[in-house]
């Protein structure tokens, strides 16, 4: 009975220094200190063994390892009469004690508490704060002894410098805490903290691609450089824009741009008044694009296809923009078309992402990193710019071109099918 009690107890204490190892490496240290500085009791003990990370590890290790010597030995002990007669297969009964030890101890004290404490980590580490951090205490002379002969090993055997400890939150720590509290925010039916929003774009700034946010090709207003200045005038009124990009021959051969007030200065033609532009592959991150933008001091980029085609462009505006969200300007006011004309009928600008479609109007268009608006899936669809009554159809939808103008879609009606 007591042999059984010990291998119970042994197995339960392995458990349970397992599961404290899993849930004190994947807990959110940020969040950790973030509650601590609010002063919660639990939260400043837990904070305490945050802030000693190897010697938490070794103290958990050294009482896993003593866990696991008293069950070996006391199982063994407690298999052994049950094997008497089998002496003559001595290996055979080793390995038959062997497994079964194995087997139990990975189920009830690896696996089995490994999945439950890395569920709910902070959870569990805040209830067990107290046990953890007496724990902590009971072992800390052994792992202490523990992390002096490591410590000496790698120094002086090895030639390695262990690393200091730091208590700075990486960037991992950060994503972790917003990408955990947006998802909050949102399922509850309420708007997303602006803070959170700026922090969670910040994070994926470095790993967004120019093809993501550029404007489509489709979407660019552009004159040839040799058009009368008048015409030119007359554009920049019509548009509203304050820049227009200059190409030579086609949009293919963008030379530069032409901003509305060197019209002022008269110039004798817009080779005169042409400013450089600079050329980005769509494979091109944002804080890159952004650095090329400070050090060559512009504002666009063209954004060119795997043939040196152009694909789009990009703006300062757009690359910050991916930061702080949408900044609105004059040419922005007016909202993209989208509206339910009839049951299971929609009719959306072309400029939409698939994306915001798909969430908001509960609908499946396929999305790819080859297109982000309606009006590039079609275009990805049908390989050619469909004009006005073309029908592009889908496993599950019906796309008729119902606005077109020049060489760009403007409006399309969706129906299920």
């Amino acid at each position: 009975m007591q042999i059984t009690t010990i291998i119970i107890a042994s197995i339960l204490f392995s458990a349970l220094f397992s599961g404290l190892e899993m849930a004190y490496l994947s807990i959110n240290k940020l969040h950790v200190e973030l509650e601590r500085q609010k002063g919660g009791w639990n939260y400043r003990v837990l904070g305490y063994l945050v802030d000693r990370p190897a010697a938490f590890i070794a103290a958990i290790l050294v009482g896993n390892n003593v866990a696991l010597v008293l069950y070996g030995n006391y199982m063994h002990q407690f298999m052994e009469p049950y094997f008497e007669h089998w002496s003559a297969f001595d290996y055979l009964v080793l390995l038959v004690e062997t497994s079964i030890s194995t087997i139990i101890i990975l189920v009830f004290a690896e696996f089995l508490p490994k999945t439950i404490f890395r569920q709910n980590a902070e959870g569990l580490m805040k209830v067990l704060s107290v046990p953890a951090y007496l724990i902590f205490w009971v072992l800390r002379a052994p792992s202490a002894l523990l992390l002096g002969v490591s410590q000496f090993f790698l120094k002086y055997i090895f030639r390695i410098e262990a690393e200091e400890e730091s208590n700075d939150f990486g960037r991992v720590e950060l994503d972790h805490y917003v990408r955990e509290r947006v998802p909050k925010t949102v399922e509850g039916d309420e708007e997303v903290d602006p803070e959170l929003e700026i922090f969670k774009n910040a994070l994926e700034f470095p790993e967004t691609k120019a093809r993501e946010f550029m404007i489509p090709r489709t979407e660019i207003e552009g004159i040839e450089v040799n058009t009368d200045l008048k015409e030119v005038h007359a554009l920049f009124i019509e548009s509203g824009y304050s820049k227009l990009l200059v190409f030579d021959e086609n949009i293919d051969k963008i030379i530069g741009y032409v901003h509305a007030f060197e019209l002022f200065r008269r110039p004798e033609n817009l080779q005169r008044v042409l400013r450089p532009v600079s050329f980005i592959p769509e494979s091109m991150r944002a804080d890159e694009i952004l650095n090329l933008f400070t050090k060559e001091k512009r504002n666009i980029a063209i954004v060119l296809d795997e043939h040196g085609g152009t694909s789009g462009i990009i703006t300062l505006e757009d690359v910050i923009e991916e930061i702080f969200g949408e900044i609105e300007d004059e040419h922005d006011a007016e909202a993209l078309l989208e509206k339910e004309v009839r049951p299971n009928e929609w009719l959306f600008s072309t400029r939409l992402e698939v994306g915001d479609i798909n969430e908001k109007w509960g609908l499946s268009i396929p999305e790819s990193e080859n297109y982000n608006t309606l009006g590039g899936y079609i275009l990805d669809v049908h390989q050619s710019i469909p004009t006005k009554g073309t029908v592009v159809r889908s496993d599950q939808y019906l796309f008729i071109v119902e606005k077109t103008t020049s060489n760009r879609l403007e409006e399309v009606l969706v129906k299920a099918i």
